[in-house]
């Protein structure tokens, strides 16, 4: 990207204590809202910064997201909404997917996010509240077009159509429902979804419809609705998977070496000796493990790359640590403290992912709280914040 950028440290891990770097470029996110938006144009387009924004850091992904022009945000739980609501700027709109747990609608109340009510029994709640308070709350309404789960099924929500007390007090501010296959585009699923959609939101006239994921933004404008809601698609992982990725990449992480070593043919490496090297290796001890977000899944399978070279790891991924093949590399090209890549130019985000068996998503809300933490912030030129 040509936009100009800075850099902060925004975690509190000085940066040669820790155990690696992950660069988290809020630039490339703001391009991809921004790309999203075009692609999904004239719907608008919410964000989803669910999981303290996937794992990159809410506190700092709203505030650039909402300089760029969103508006509607996105959580899981209402403990999120909670820790969220001091970052978000007064014009902001914020839902909680999951609805709220007995007991919390008052608090949700008093904190002016909205609930996504995804049973009879969270519309009851919510309406009595609003009757109780004598005041009307607002609320969006989710249907389970096909996959089992979140939200009314389609009797439910006909039942709740039909009785004009079951929403008293309550001012519908969405109707929505969640794809389960988007990320397939030829997939038979989403038709069926999008047929149960049409159906659900027939009863509710009038009422914005929020349907499209990451990859119900690619899937065409029928399945937008009146909001589109992104999630990992913002965050630079692949929104499908029959194409390029069509995103910008926001996650960079650098590992630090903390210790080189020659062994002869046939040691064991790692617990369990589950690797033995088939001749005299060299080997890199990296500051990083499953506690840091690299699933031990990668073992003997997962690399690290060094100045465009491939370093399988070898042995078991341990909690705080993990080993490379470094024989390819010059004796000295890496010293105690040397970065080497696990996410970045060499090596995506869905390669990683790939290799652990797993999925994008999983490696992103992964990444832990031991990395030094670089933001790049747009230039306050383009739009951002332009924070130091």
């Amino acid at each position: 990207m040509n936009e100009t950028v800075r850099l902060t440290m925004a975690s509190g891990v000085d940066e040669t204590s820790a155990c690696g770097r992950l660069t988290i470029d809020l630039a490339a996110l703001v391009e991809n809202y921004r790309r999203l938006s075009r692609r999904a144009a004239p719907t608008p387009v919410a964000a989803v910064v669910k999981a303290d924004a996937y794992g990159l850091g809410a506190a700092e992904v709203v505030p650039v997201l909402h300089s760029a022009g969103c508006r509607d945000f996105f959580v899981a739980h209402f403990i999120e909404a909670v820790r969220l609501k001091p970052f978000l700027p007064g014009d902001a709109r914020l839902y909680v997917l999951n609805g709220l747990m007995p007991g919390s609608e008052g608090a949700c109340a008093d904190l002016g996010a909205i609930p996504v009510l995804n049973s009879l029994d969270q519309a009851k709640a919510w309406s009595a509240l609003a009757l109780a308070r004598g005041i009307e709350l607002e609320a969006a309404l989710q249907v389970d077009t096909g996959m089992a789960r979140l939200g009314l099924s389609l009797p439910e929500l006909q039942a709740l159509a039909t009785d004009p007390a079951g929403l008293a007090g309550i001012r519908l501010t969405l109707i929505m429902s969640h794809l389960a296959c988007a990320d397939q585009p030829d997939h038979a699923a989403s038709p069926s979804q999008l047929a149960g959609m049409r159906t659900a939101s027939a009863l509710f006239p009038g009422i914005p419809v929020s349907f499209a994921n990451s990859g119900g933004v690619f899937l065409g404008p029928e399945y937008r609705g009146d909001l589109a809601r992104p999630g990992v698609a913002l965050y630079g992982a692949a929104p499908t998977v029959a194409e390029e990725n069509p995103m910008h990449p926001v996650v960079r992480l650098d590992v630090r070496v903390i210790q080189t070593r020659t062994v002869p043919a046939g040691t064991a490496v790692g617990y369990g000796g589950a690797y033995l090297t088939p001749r005299e290796t060299r080997i890199a001890t990296l500051a990083a493990g499953y506690a840091d977000g690299l699933p031990r899944s990668l073992s003997n399978r997962g690399a690290a790359w060094f100045e465009g070279t491939r370093l399988p790891i070898i042995g078991r991924i341990s909690m705080d640590s993990l080993m490379v093949d470094v024989t390819a590399l010059a004796e000295d090209a890496l010293a105690p403290g040397t970065l080497v890549e696990m996410i970045g130019p060499n090596q995506t985000l869905e390669a990683v992912a790939a290799d652990a068996d797993t999925i994008s998503y999983e490696i992103l809300t992964r990444l832990g709280q031991r990395y030094h933490r670089h933001y790049a912030y747009p230039s306050s030129r383009e739009g951002g914040q332009g924070q130091s």
